[in-house]
């Protein structure tokens, strides 16, 4: 309201000092106290205007100089902070301790498995929803599809252990004889499936053919295990 009062007082002139002292002191008076005064209160408005002006800038700010957030959440346009530390990357699944787990079709390889082991687990990862495909990951590890062995072949190349796809009959004299602490491959003539931390690549089993890792046991009657050397 005082500073609504402002125009007013500065457009208001003092009326001029005609009359004599003694027609009317008392309004005399009253005019030489109302034009002393104008000047005070010109500067009063004047320094109420700018003292609301310094609180409408304070109110945008959150008393820092930076600007107050609007409400709860990021500003439309602004990207959240990716600063927040996450357990695990969504292609490098890890679990703690030795052994592997498979969570939702998922393998997440150990932590404590050497990195040869965790990228094979990885890289069949990368091929579990692929079909069935014969003779597939044999003439290239990038194929639509996957056979057995091709798919032994794809996971043992993504963790350097293996140069060039082999078949199932070449896997026999592959690495060394018996099961390695890490991985093992079961061939014979007609088919091979892997264990890798403790977790078993297969294309044939209960369910869908093709790369998939499988969570019921399997018979290892009639086929000859192989290891990578070290592993």
């Amino acid at each position: 309201m005082l500073l609504g009062l402002i125009p007013r007082l500065t457009a208001w002139k003092a009326p001029a000092l005609r009359a004599s002292p003694s027609a009317n002191p008392g309004g005399l008076r009253k005019r030489i106290e109302i034009f002393v005064r104008l000047p005070t209160l010109v500067a009063l408005g004047l320094s109420l205007s700018a003292l609301a002006g310094a609180s409408t800038a304070t109110a945008a700010t959150d008393g820092s100089g930076q600007s107050a957030p609007s409400s709860g959440g990021a500003r439309y346009g602004e990207q959240p902070s990716s600063n927040t530390p996450s357990e695990t990357s969504p292609s490098q699944p890890t679990v703690p301790g030795s052994v592997g787990r498979i969570r939702g079709g998922v393998a997440y390889a150990p932590a404590d498995a050497p990195v040869q082991v965790k990228k094979a687990i990885w890289a069949a990862n990368a091929i579990r929803n692929r079909p069935y495909v014969y003779g597939g990951g044999h003439g290239s590890f990038r194929s639509r599809g996957y056979d057995c062995s091709g798919t032994v072949s794809y996971a043992l190349h993504g963790g350097g252990l293996l140069r060039s796809p082999l078949d199932s009959g070449s896997f026999a004299s592959w690495g060394q004889s018996g099961r390695g602490a890490w991985i093992t491959v079961y061939t014979n003539p007609g088919h091979a499936y892997a264990i890798i931390a403790g977790l078993r690549l297969d294309t044939s089993g209960p369910g869908e053919r093709g790369p998939r890792w499988r969570t019921q046991k399997r018979s290892a009657s009639g086929f000859q295990a192989r290891h990578p050397v070290g592993y």
